[in-house]
């Protein structure tokens, strides 16, 4: 049974709106230049496979579902779970399902601790016991280890090459068809660089994605690839699953914050006077308060609310998506005064030019003015402040989580993660993995989006042109 959470459906709404907007911007040349331009970016496009990955990710996990119960002994059937699963989760079930007891390092095969065990000759011995599931179809792990490890590897580069090979083919053909171009000419063109959107970083990234895929994929089917935490489950797969809840801190929270610093950042530009002064006066009081309280104080709130109403949440997921939504919706209400700013400013400059001057002659409207001659000419400033504040809302879930006011507890992410890692890097010997693990998706993700943020703000600004 499909179960839609509601950043689920704010996550699809929003995906929608991206696709209208690339439909309606392909029909008009004035909004395809700048995006060619991007294009001719190699670090730009190499960037936006690595984020369409994550993209990919999110969205599987975004698509949930509770599983349907066993057929009972009489043949009737027995409804549904009480859990919810999404599609990503069905995916990696076997990194779901295969946990520890405890603590166990990257490639391990044995735990990271010594337990007390007996002997067979009934002397008590304090050992390192073997793995459930980590390397555990070896007859002798210290022997056979690395060469199942290598072995293994070698088979998923074979494949992730040969996969790569028939989406690059597929891909020259089709762009040599819709070229007038042989296959050969095609190839030549495109990895020598000679073409005006540049394919061959795109290829490149896309190669080393599907290697590191399909190299995670066959590896974590024998092992932990980046061990396990306190209560065993499996680093990985915790990386994977806190993908979903950085892309929607970094999404919907600028779709909350959009509508409050566009509408009221031209108004204060275009109106000024009292209207102005009203605009500015709120958005200064706002900014002299901490966000950070702002934050606490409504999270703090919002768990009060829960804790009364608990029988209004059938369960756990339900309970941290609401409070996902919420930390969206507070961030949204926090972080619109920058860029009601930068409009503002824009917005007074726009107001005296000719064009403007001669619609308030004519005696249009101030909304058509508004919509026709001032947002318009405002949107490459929203473009580029939104791809440039993604990766700081990424950072900042985890600053938040990491202090224990970001998403729920029970939810995946690398501000938990961090958060947990916190105790686990005061033991000896030092349990690294999930802080390494946290930090590497994380960087990852912020790099893509600030290299791709660069390449919009060059073609969009119109100050760089």
């Amino acid at each position: 049974m499909v179960e839609l959470l509601w950043t689920d459906t704010l996550i699809f709404l929003l995906l929608a709106a991206v696709i209208g907007f690339v439909l309606f911007a392909r029909r008009r040349e004035h909004l395809r230049a700048p995006w060619r331009q991007v294009g001719r970016s190699g670090v730009a496009m190499a960037s936006l496979v690595v984020l369409s990955v994550y993209v990919l990710i999110g969205l599987l996990d975004s698509m949930h579902y509770r599983p349907s119960l066993p057929v009972s002994a009489q043949g009737e059937p027995a409804g549904y779970s009480t859990e919810i699963l999404s599609v990503f989760d069905r995916m990696v079930m076997h990194l779901r399902d295969t946990g520890e007891k405890t603590y166990s390092a990257p490639f391990a095969t044995h735990l990271f601790v010594k337990e007390t065990a007996e002997a067979a000759d009934g002397t008590v011995q304090r050992i390192y016991p073997r793995l459930v599931h980590g390397g555990g179809h070896l007859q002798d792990p210290h022997r056979d280890r690395l060469a199942d490890i290598l072995a293994t590897a070698l088979r998923a580069t074979v494949v992730a090459l040969l996969l790569w090979l028939l989406l690059s083919t597929a891909f020259i053909a089709l762009w040599g068809h819709r070229h007038g171009q042989s296959p050969g000419d095609a190839a030549r063109q495109i990895l020598g660089g000679r073409t005006a959107t540049r394919w061959r970083p795109m290829l490149l990234a896309l190669a080393i994605c599907l290697l590191l895929i399909c190299v995670l994929s066959a590896l974590s089917a024998d092992y932990h690839v980046f061990g396990t935490d306190k209560v065993g489950e499996d680093v990985l797969y915790q990386s994977l699953k806190s993908v979903r809840t950085g892309l929607v801190i970094g999404t919907l929270t600028t779709l909350v914050m959009l509508p409050f610093a566009i509408s009221l950042g031209i108004m204060a530009g275009y109106f000024r006077g009292w209207v102005d002064d009203f605009i500015q006066y709120l958005y200064t009081t706002l900014n002299s308060i901490p966000s950070v309280l702002l934050i606490a104080a409504a999270i703090l709130i919002l768990q009060v609310y829960l804790d009364g109403h608990g029988e209004n949440i059938a369960s756990v997921v339900e309970r941290a998506d609401l409070r996902l939504l919420s930390l969206c919706l507070i961030l949204g209400v926090t972080s619109w005064t920058g860029l009601c700013r930068y409009l503002r400013a824009e917005s007074l400059k726009l107001r005296e030019v000719d064009y403007v001057q001669a619609s308030t002659a004519l005696g249009a409207t101030h909304f058509a003015i508004l919509s026709r001659h001032i947002l318009p000419n405002v949107m490459h400033i929203v473009l580029i402040t939104v791809v440039l504040d993604f990766s700081g809302l990424v950072l900042a879930e985890a600053v938040l989580s990491y202090v224990q006011i970001g998403v729920d507890p029970t939810m995946h992410s690398w501000g938990n993660m961090i958060n947990s890692a916190r105790l686990e890097m005061a033991r000896e010997p030092i349990v690294w993995w999930s802080l390494s693990a946290a930090f590497v998706f994380m960087f990852t993700l912020v790099l893509a989006a600030n290299l791709f943020s660069d390449a919009v703000r060059d073609a969009l600004d119109p100050r760089l042109r």
